[in-house]
């Protein structure tokens, strides 16, 4: 723009409709105030208009979470109603969620009668239609039915995490596409699982693998302990940090591989030089808020930035306030003592994976043997910073 253009004599309206329509640089700071839907929308206007949504939308690289507990007021789980209503108002364009709810409720089963005819069940279509139109197009949604839920509330990073042991929890996290982070998406069963379906998942032959979240269906099956110890040999022998558990369901992304009752394993690989992580196992000994966080507190070596840092609790459905004396929320109160701005998500499980390890930009502290990642009656605390 000129910056000897005179305006006198002109209408306050014609000088703005000019700026908007001419000056990258204003119209630029405007649209990082506009949520991400709407920005998708506004750049269809013009090429100027398209070509700075597309430069705001480079540089939203912040991760943010949608999450709900209940009861719900409206048909379907109260994560589905909150997503509805806030994913309209986040401030970046998913790549990849992760969703987790609690199996109990949203399959309907705490209900009345009438209730569970009302509810959607976690196997509708319905119910995995409506989580796919509340993202863009080609974004990976994995979503998961679990005992029990930990999560932090929306909208703020120092909010109190919650342990839901019972009743209506989830949450959905959203990662947008962000520089020196690859997030990829793995759902094997045994129909799929092979050498070349590792290599292409990101899971062996790959440098830059620093963190696997994975998680197990149909444990309890014939076979289904073998299956998984394929998948885990490779990985326990790689620099990467493990960490997860079996679940009770995966309903996103729909199995085309293998039908309902057949075992498999689910989760993310992320790779890039900017990852890093941490994680700890609280072990069965572990049993008063004083032990919970002397574990904790071993986090703190690792050194990680809180910025752009999720903390993941993947704990075993036998401990909770069980475990505690009947004191709740032991272990998420515990963390958020030893890192207050760093948000806390994760599942009550039948199984956990993991162990102590250490993944840093120039260096692995671990244990490399397989039967070390899986556990009982533990809890795997977790910190995965994106950068």
């Amino acid at each position: 723009m000129d910056g000897n253009i005179d305006f006198s004599g002109v209408s306050d309206e014609c000088t703005a409709e000019y700026i908007l329509s001419n000056v990258a640089e204003v119209v630029e700071r405007i649209l990082m105030f506009v949520p991400t839907k709407s920005l998708l929308q506004i750049a269809c206007v013009c090429r100027l208009w398209m070509n700075c949504a597309r430069r705001v939308l480079r540089v939203q690289q912040k991760l943010t979470w949608v999450s709900a507990s209940g009861p719900s007021n409206y048909d379907g789980h109260a994560l589905c109603h909150s997503l509805a209503e806030e994913v309209e108002n986040v401030y970046l364009l998913p790549k990849t969620v992760l969703v987790m709810v609690d199996s109990e409720t949203f399959s309907g089963q705490d209900s009345s009668h009438k209730q569970k005819k009302a509810r959607k069940t976690q196997h509708s279509p319905d119910s995995v239609e409506e989580l796919n139109r509340l993202f863009p197009n080609g974004c990976d949604i994995m979503a998961i039915a679990t005992s029990g839920v930990v999560l932090t509330p929306s909208g703020s990073h120092s909010g109190p995490p919650k342990e839901f042991q019972e009743g209506e929890a989830g949450y959905a996290i959203m990662f947008p596409r962000m520089e020196g982070v690859d997030i990829r998406p793995f759902h094997f069963c045994k129909r799929t699982i092979s050498e070349s379906h590792l290599e292409e998942a990101g899971l062996v032959n790959n440098p830059d693998l620093r963190v696997v979240l994975l998680f197990g269906y149909e444990a309890y099956k014939p076979g289904a302990a073998r299956f998984l110890n394929q998948v885990l040999e490779p990985l326990a022998r790689s620099k990467a940090l493990i960490a997860g558990g079996h679940v009770e369901n995966v309903f996103s992304p729909e199995r085309e591989c293998c039908g309902q009752g057949s075992y498999g394993v689910v989760g993310l690989a992320l790779s890039g030089p900017r990852i890093q992580g941490a994680s700890v196992l609280l072990e069965q000994d572990v049993s008063s808020p004083k032990a919970a966080e002397a574990t904790i507190r071993r986090l703190k070596a690792a050194n990680l930035p809180e910025r752009n840092t999720l903390g993941f609790m993947f704990a075993c459905v036998g401990r909770g306030h069980n475990y505690y004396n009947n004191q709740r929320n032991v272990e998420a109160d515990t963390f958020r003592k030893v890192f207050p701005n760093i948000p806390l998500f994760g599942f009550f499980g039948n199984g956990e994976i993991g162990c102590d390890r250490i993944v840093k930009e120039d260096y692995t502290l671990c244990d490399t043997d397989t039967d070390s990642l899986q556990h009982g009656y533990t809890t795997v605390m977790t910190l995965v910073h994106l950068g």
